[in-house]
């Protein structure tokens, strides 16, 4: 972002009501390298979740497109006189498992009409051109297909018109594209068909044309464009909860969200009715966003992926159920043919499914999750299979194991001393607590084991309220208190290698949890503080930690000041990150023990804001944003009088 040249040059003279304190005094040695920071270092969590994919970040615009949900009419309301048999659902069964119903409509005297009510209405923008396609089969050619695009009044707002021409047994698609002449935040779609005749349609569908890089069939571009922006060191996918399914039928099975979208397997969302306050009997998983296209998201904005797989349990939260172990295989084969998917030669099986689909370099996969937030010796026992399955054929993957739903307790423990014996790779720790448990944890892996497993910090969120509850905040105290927890897991970079906020997107309109980072409507998204806590840290990842030492006394003590030290060996710059989580605003001395010195002027990007409840919206989305600026600084200090509740990122060049 541009420097706000209207701002004074020492930063200094912009703080208000500043009262004197004791100074909190740091001596940085940029040349004491502690440890090496992972371009993993920071990263994004996605699952389906809060209309994250379907009614999110997957651009389709049809509700209910195959007619496979439970009701079969679900999203679809049929306008005008209902004649017995002249709209039929049919269920192929056998012929088709995978998308096995398909819409039948004949038409004689009158025009028959059906509208689409999208997800939670229809985003529409005025001069955009939207994409519809449907497959159809039919015995004799004499209908005609007429597309609408509705306004919340009804109105007719873009329009199309197509005659399928093709006759025979065999499925065709048929294309057409047109513009929208108004915008729309709730909008609809209306289908017509009129003419006379027998129709079988299947995979009606409508995307925006401004999907992400311009992919037809593709991902909504502005949310996107904020995970690129936060320049992510690896994606996660696909969850989360759903990735383990409220039983095994409803488990996510990655073979079935790959290949042609109309030949993929659509289930239930596990979260339709898991919040019983928050329903949602209509949320399904259609799996546009299947592996192939996570892969490709990752690869689109740098990132390295992390895909997570079922390890043969169910939610323990729901059924706890279990695949016995002599019956496992499948499932480790799962895992198996999935690295040769994303890595294997053109030439394999798998391998050649990728290239198919568009992708023949393969994806470079280095990481694998085995089952998510599971817990128990059920799990140790499936994850050794596992692990000697993989690590037998795919040494060099490393395997991220479950370190269970909370950060201490009796599990976490049970966990901890087995995934340790195990010489695991990566030991996936959450954090769901309150603010002030972050605070009171900023210190908790300064004496971890130096060897042994690392630490994927893998789901981390401050609940304002309480973990599960439809209060929590994305306020300016829950980010702060995050702010302080990450200077913590920078510091120790060297045994934390990954962290990522949880969950990722939220529907304002239809979501099951909260807090989340990122809130969108049909039309716009925006970043919480949270999200800019996060991306002011991955923006300034640097390559190494290095020694800062705190000059305590007994002023200092438990001032709520918290600060980490890295360097860029690339850009030979100083990066300090510095946290004033008090309720008063307080001065900071960074003591810069380089023989040459520091650069006269120095880079700040500041978070803050009034109050510690106030929060980012849709109506007003940059009220907690970064502000950027430049301070001077002495040749060998660095000194900064911070506001209360505030985050601080400094970066200098180091004299040579």
């Amino acid at each position: 972002m541009a420097i706000k040249q209207s701002l004074p040059l020492i930063f200094a003279a912009t703080i208000t009501g500043f009262s004197a304190a004791a100074q909190s005094v740091f001596t940085v040695q940029p040349n004491q390298i502690k440890a090496e920071i992972q371009a993993t270092m920071w990263g994004v969590f996605f699952e389906d979740i809060n209309m994250g994919a379907d009614g999110g970040i997957y651009a389709e615009m049809i509700k209910n497109r195959s007619f496979e949900f439970y009701k079969p009419l679900m999203g679809w309301t049929v306008e005008g006189k209902k004649v017995e048999g002249e709209l039929l659902i049919l269920n192929r069964g056998d012929v088709n498992t995978a998308n096995p119903r398909f819409l039948r409509v004949q038409v004689q005297k009158e025009a028959k009409s059906m509208v689409n009510e999208g997800f939670k209405g229809m985003g529409i923008k005025a001069g955009l051109r939207y994409d519809f396609s449907f497959l159809y089969r039919q015995a004799n050619a004499g209908i005609k297909i007429q597309v609408e695009l509705l306004n919340e009044l009804n109105e007719v707002i873009g329009k199309g018109e197509v005659i399928p021409t093709s006759v025979g047994d065999k499925w065709h698609k048929l294309e057409l594209s047109f513009n929208a002449t108004a915008h729309a935040q709730k909008g609809k779609f209306r289908i017509i068909f009129s003419g006379a005749g027998v129709i079988d349609v299947d995979m009606i569908s409508l995307f925006p044309s401004d999907t992400w890089k311009g992919r037809k069939g593709g991902l909504r571009a502005d949310m996107v464009q904020l995970l690129a922006d936060l320049k992510p060191g690896f994606v996660r996918f696909p969850g989360g909860c759903i990735v383990e399914g409220h039983d095994l039928s409803t488990r996510y099975q990655w073979k079935k969200t790959i290949g042609p979208v109309e030949e993929r397997t659509l289930i239930i969302n596990r979260w339709n009715n898991q919040m019983a306050n928050r329903l949602a009997p209509d949320y399904y998983q259609t799996f546009g966003l299947g592996f192939y296209e996570y892969f490709q998201l990752a690869e689109d904005i740098g990132a390295q992926a992390l895909p997570i797989l079922n390890c043969g349990m169910a939610c323990q939260f729901n059924t706890a159920e279990v695949v016995p172990l002599d019956q496992l295989e499948p499932y480790i084969q799962d895992a198996l043919d999935l690295i040769e998917f994303a890595n294997g030669d053109v030439k394999t099986p798998w391998g050649k499914v990728r290239a198919q689909m568009g992708h023949p370099n393969p994806f470079n996969l280095k990481m694998l999750g085995v089952g998510n937030e599971n817990w128990g010796p059920q799990y140790i026992e499936r994850l050794k299979l596992f692990t000697k399955a993989l690590k037998a054929k795919y040494p060099e993957i490393k395997l991220v194991n479950s370190g269970g739903t909370d950060p201490d307790g009796e599990r976490f423990e049970y966990l901890n001393t087995e995934l340790r014996k195990m010489n695991a790779d990566i030991i996936d720790e959450h954090y769901y607590r309150k603010p002030e448990w972050f605070l009171q944890n900023t210190a908790r892996y300064d004496n971890y084991p130096r060897t042994g497993p690392k630490i994927f910090a893998g789901e981390y969120a401050a609940q304002t309220d309480k973990v599960v509850s439809v209060n929590n905040k994305n306020n300016l105290k829950s980010a702060i208190a995050e702010a302080a927890f990450l200077t913590g897991l920078e510091r120790n970079a060297d045994i934390v290698i990954m962290a990522s906020y949880a969950p990722l997107f939220a529907h304002v309109e239809g979501w099951q949890w909260t807090p989340d980072l990122i809130w969108v409507d049909n039309l716009k998204a925006y970043g919480t503080p949270n999200y800019y806590v996060q991306k002011l840290f991955a923006n300034n990842r640097g390559t190494h930690v290095v020694n800062l030492i705190r000059k305590e006394i007994k002023e200092t003590v438990g001032d709520g000041i918290y600060a980490s030290a890295i360097i860029d060996k690339q850009s030979n710059e100083l990066i300090i990150k510095v946290v004033n989580a008090s309720e008063k605003a307080q001065e900071v001395i960074f003591n810069v023990d380089n023989k040459k010195g520091i650069q006269t002027i120095a880079k700040l990007n500041s978070l803050s804001s009034n109050s510690l409840d106030d929060e980012n919206t849709i109506a007003k989305p940059k009220q907690i944003f970064p502000e950027e600026s430049v301070i001077k600084v002495k040749k060998h200090q660095i000194a900064l009088q911070l506001k209360q509740n505030s985050l601080h990122v400094i970066k200098v060049k180091l004299m040579d």
